[in-house]
C-alpha cells in the first residue's frame, strides 16, 4: 500500500508504462480519504465552507486548495493513462468518461480488469 503510494508521487508526470491495479487503486483510495479529512479539518478551522470566501485569508486557502488538487488531479490523470497502458488500451479510452453514465461506468470497469501483456510496459520507475 504505501509502496504504491510512493509510487504514485514518483511518477507524477510519468504518462507513459503501465501501472497495475493495486498501483492504481491505493492511491485512489488513500487520496479519496486524505481529501475528506483535510477538507473537514479546513472547515473547521475557517468555521464555513471552504468555498465561501469572506477575508483574504479564506482566498489565500481556496487558492492553495486549488493548487493541490491541480497537482493531485494530474497525477491522478497520468496514473489512469498508465492503468489503461497495463490492460493494453491506449489513454484515448480516457474519452469514454465523456459518455454520461455509462462512459463512467466503463472507465471504472476498464481499471478493473486485469493486467495484459501489452505495448507499453517500460517497467516501473
Amino acid at each position: 500500500m504505501i509502496e504504491s503510494y510512493k509510487r504514485f508521487w514518483r511518477n507524477i508526470l510519468n504518462f507513459s508504462g503501465t501501472s497495475n491495479r493495486a498501483d492504481y487503486w491505493w492511491p485512489i483510495v488513500i487520496n479519496y480519504v486524505l481529501g475528506m479529512i483535510l477538507m473537514h479539518i479546513v472547515e473547521k478551522m475557517l468555521g464555513h465552507p471552504i468555498n465561501d470566501i469572506y477575508t483574504w485569508g479564506d482566498g489565500t486557502v481556496n487558492f492553495a486548495v486549488l493548487v493541490v488538487g491541480f497537482v493531485v488531479w494530474i497525477a491522478s490523470l497520468s496514473l489512469l493513462f498508465r492503468r489503461l497502458h497495463d490492460t493494453n488500451r491506449s489513454a484515448w479510452w480516457i474519452l469514454i468518461s465523456l459518455i454520461p453514465l455509462i462512459g463512467q461506468i466503463w472507465l471504472i470497469i476498464l481499471t478493473l480488469l486485469p493486467s495484459r501483456p501489452n505495448r507499453f510496459h517500460q517497467g516501473f520507475f
